[in-house]
């Protein structure tokens, strides 16, 4: 059974991190809510999001760990030194790591993105190149690196489709959820109302 942890942290942009647990919790998959320091999160629009459990070791048991972005979330996860040695672990044992929007900083500076296709916010990737130069930026809505398994994406607007690439990695059909949301009808009409 997938089981998937999304990780939060103060500051985050909590739409990109509860559209995570949406699509996943609808897909049928597991799907945990882990806080960086607390059950109590306070995201970046002041938006109070309670997580099921803190960071521990436990993360290693779960297929895939997601990070939202949010300039202060993304330093937040960035600046732990318990999550980013789980996550090297996570690396290390061929898991998934997903991270979107400003987010990839963290993974950057753990060392996750070196030789990896990746994306991020755009602006952020100034931020990425210093930590991860041999790291390959792109500018595409999501990047899905197989062979580093690394997932990544640009930015608020992005987030079904980064939830989305992330349950394909694993081996999980969106094309119903695809369809009953209304995202392939937005994704071929987006231009028209604009």
């Amino acid at each position: 059974m997938t089981k998937i942890a999304v990780v939060f942290a103060n500051g985050c942009e909590e739409v990109e991190g509860l559209s995570q647990v949406d699509v996943f919790r609808r897909l049928g998959i597991t799907t945990d809510m882990v806080g960086l320091t607390s059950t109590e999160i306070i995201g970046d629009h002041q938006i109070k999001l309670i997580c099921n459990q803190v960071i521990g070791s436990d993360l290693l048991d779960y297929e895939v760990v997601v990070f939202p972005g949010g300039k202060q979330g993304a330093e937040n996860l960035r600046a732990s030194q318990e999550l980013g040695d789980i996550m090297i672990s996570r690396q290390a044992a061929n898991k998934w790591n997903a991270a979107m929007c400003a987010a990839p900083i963290a993974f950057a500076h753990y060392g996750l993105l070196n030789n990896a296709d990746y994306t991020c916010y755009p602006g952020f990737d100034k931020q990425t190149k210093k930590e991860a130069p041999s790291g390959h930026f792109k500018t595409t809505i999501t990047v899905t690196d197989y062979q580093n398994r690394i997932i990544t994406s640009r930015g608020p607007a992005t987030a079904w489709a980064f939830a989305y690439a992330i349950a394909e990695a694993v081996g999980v059909s969106t094309k119903e959820l695809k369809e009953g949301m209304l995202y392939n009808y937005l994704a071929n009409n987006i231009k028209d109302s604009l």
